[in-house]
């Protein structure tokens, strides 16, 4: 049986080329919103993130979103979306840790 190719994405903030499902998406949607979508499916323009605290806090300080986004993020959607990364950090953590139990 052929090896299925795994999905690459650069973290904005650290440069790393991580698989898809190990990095976090903050998504732009059409509508202008900027919020993280843990599944990946939400239509927009979208930036990856390393599931760690330390990634986003380089990001929000370097501006990466707002390049990756081609839109300026404001402070208090920064704050705001800081406050959701720290809340689905874990919830992260753990869907990951279900797909690695699901593939063994």
């Amino acid at each position: 049986m052929k090896q299925r190719k795994i999905p690459l994405r650069k973290c904005v903030a650290c440069q790393e080329m991580m698989p898809k499902r190990d990095l976090i998406r903050v998504v732009k949607t059409p509508e202008d919103d900027i919020l993280i979508d843990l599944k990946g499916k939400k239509s927009g323009r979208g930036a990856y993130l390393c599931g760690k605290v330390s990634c986003f806090k380089l990001a929000k300080k370097s501006k990466a979103l707002d390049r990756a986004l081609k839109q300026a993020v404001g402070a208090e959607i920064y704050d705001q979306l800081e406050q959701d990364f720290i809340r689905v950090e874990d919830e992260f953590l753990s869907l990951k840790e279900e797909e690695s139990e699901d593939e063994s």
